[in-house]
């Protein structure tokens, strides 16, 4: 059960007696198996119990755990939960992250956002820890971005990730930058990333952007389709393809059948889903598809949301005070392997723990056969160790999220007419594209150019 509230007191009273001059405190640990540093946790979670702990000693006493805002840090400090605040991965994503607080430029810090993806995530796997939107935190003496020797005028088409990390870089460099795209928006993917319930921390990515965007004076051009023509006008050297992906079609009979979605009429146009659903695929978009259609609200909103919905206060209630949306979702995948196994070490158990909490079924081993007026046609085992049979799962909806493959359209014709194309991104290669390796794509491109 851990220890209680009165041994942690007097286990610091005991360290304060033996000669310690200030505590650090952390909370937890991975045996608990609640999520105390990830994406979805609230911002300073749990600096309550730092606070509640203050009192018992006599020596500074110092809080932790998803602290990455000079505002949330100033605010724990005035409100008396502690006499420091520690951080540790939002020096990854900003190493001048102190000295921007310090000279009133907040909003230039680029803001941890608690995914792990490239800092513990790469510890687990034995790689350099580095950071998902600062791929140079780590690589120092490696990725630098030196002046220009020869100022160019660039295109860079695609404003996700990976076109606006080049886009940005490049012009820090000296280069003359326009940066296009179909959407009205900046962002690509990441704008259905800050859909998902937990995720919210993706929209200090796009504030980061935007203000890096305008600092350098890239020229936007958003909601803009571009051709060959115009871009070897005359107008630009060269040209940095960023177009992202699209969804993988799936070679299934009845794939056309009014029941089935691609993940992107979910999450990008909002499509009305029904109550019963199958979801194929259980790659990270899969899940976060079954998140979104299953959670009731985000937990990083309210900080007492988040500790009642783990049973950290007032568990007998927590089920009561946050029961997710009535929608029988179904999750399906071709591997027999483990669903979850290909998500990060870090946060991936936490994602599959929370599908379960919200009812979410998890089918491994599916052979699809056919959609059609009666369902999915599948054949499968509905639990482990049993022989799969032929099933028809009754859903009002099949949603598809088997994939990506590269969106190229305009490379061949951009390289006929002798145009200098580079190609990034999710455009490149979409098979494993996360956001880590698209930004890092952006940055070592512009680092060359």
């Amino acid at each position: 059960d851990g220890s209680s509230f009165e041994e942690v007191a007097e286990l610091g009273q005991r360290v304060e007696e033996a000669g310690a001059s200030l505590i650090n405190t952390g909370i937890g640990w991975h045996e608990a198996r609640i999520p105390t540093i990830a994406m979805m946790v609230p911002r300073a979670a749990f600096s309550w119990i730092t606070g509640r702990l203050r009192p018992h000693l006599n020596i500074p006493i110092v809080t932790s755990n998803r602290i990455n805002d000079p505002y949330v840090a100033e605010s724990l400090l005035r409100d008396g939960l502690a006499d420091m605040v520690s951080m540790a991965r939002p020096f990854l994503a900003d190493e001048n992250f102190v000295n921007k607080t310090a000279e009133g430029r907040p909003e230039e810090i680029n803001t941890c956002i608690a995914c792990n993806q490239a800092c513990l995530d790469n510890i687990f796997k034995m790689e350099t820890a580095t950071c998902l939107v600062n791929p140079r935190a780590g690589h120092e003496t490696e990725l630098n971005y030196e002046t220009a020797s020869i100022p160019k005028s660039i295109a860079v088409i695609g404003a996700g990730p990976a076109g606006m990390t080049a886009a940005y870089i490049s012009a820090m460099r000296g280069h003359r930058v326009t940066l296009f795209d179909r959407r009205p928006e900046l962002g690509g993917q990441i704008n259905l990333a800050v859909k998902i319930p937990g995720k919210e921390e993706f929209f200090e990515t796009l504030r980061f952007y935007r203000v890096m965007l305008e600092k350098y004076g890239v020229e936007l051009k958003l909601g803009q389709t571009v051709d060959t023509e115009t871009l070897n006008s005359g107008t630009f050297d060269l040209v940095v393809l960023s177009t992202g992906v699209k969804p993988r079609e799936l070679e299934l009979d009845g794939i056309d059948h009014p029941k089935v979605m691609s993940y992107l009429d979910v999450l990008d146009k909002e499509r009305v889903v029904g109550q019963k659903v199958a979801v194929i695929g259980a790659g990270g978009i899969g899940i976060d598809v079954a998140h979104y259609l299953t959670a009731q609200t985000p937990f990083s909103g309210e900080v007492p949301e988040y500790l009642q919905g783990y049973g950290i206060l007032d568990s007998e209630k927590a089920l009561a005070l946050r029961k997710p949306k009535k929608r029988e979702v179904t999750v399906l995948q071709r591997s027999a392997d483990k669903i979850g196994k290909r998500l990060g070490k870090t946060t991936g158990w936490a994602h599959i723990q929370t599908l379960k909490s919200h009812g979410v079924q998890l089918l491994t081993g599916a052979t699809y056969r056919k959609i059609d007026d009666a369902g999915l046609h599948v054949k499968v085992s509905l639990k482990k160790g049993e022989e799969a049979q032929e099933i028809v799962m009754d859903v009002d909806n099949v949603i598809v999220a088997a994939g990506q493959e590269p969106r190229l359209d305009l490379e061949a014709s951009l390289r006929e007419a002798g145009m200098v194309v580079h190609v990034i991104g999710g455009a490149k290669a979409s098979l494993g594209l996360d956001a880590k390796t698209a930004i890092r794509d952006g940055a070592e491109l512009a680092a060359k150019l």
